[in-house]
């Protein structure tokens, strides 16, 4: 079975637990931010970034722009790999 990944270098392990419940689980602001995320975010590693940015900041905004910057930070790792050093993205990760 083909996965919707698509060519990343994440890694993939199977989980026991139902990733639905674990999403309906998150508060609104980071279910409206996985929602919109470039990256397949596991309900568990979303809030665990989260609640740490959030005991650092104290700000829910700045918590949520920490998260912008870590999956930034994610996509440079993969934008040279996938897309190639003509993506606009490929000057940020060198």
């Amino acid at each position: 079975m083909r996965s919707n990944r698509g060519a990343t270098t994440l890694k993939t392990k199977r989980r026991a637990r139902n990733p639905m419940q674990d999403y309906d689980r998150l508060p609104p602001e980071l279910r409206v931010w996985v929602s919109g995320a470039l990256l397949p975010w596991r309900a568990a590693t979303v809030r665990r970034a989260y609640d740490r940015a959030l005991a650092r900041s104290g700000d829910q905004d700045r918590a949520l722009a920490e998260l912008d910057r870590l999956q930034r930070k994610q996509v440079a790792k993969d934008v040279s790999r996938i897309w190639g050093s003509d993506h606009p993205e490929a000057a940020t990760c060198q």
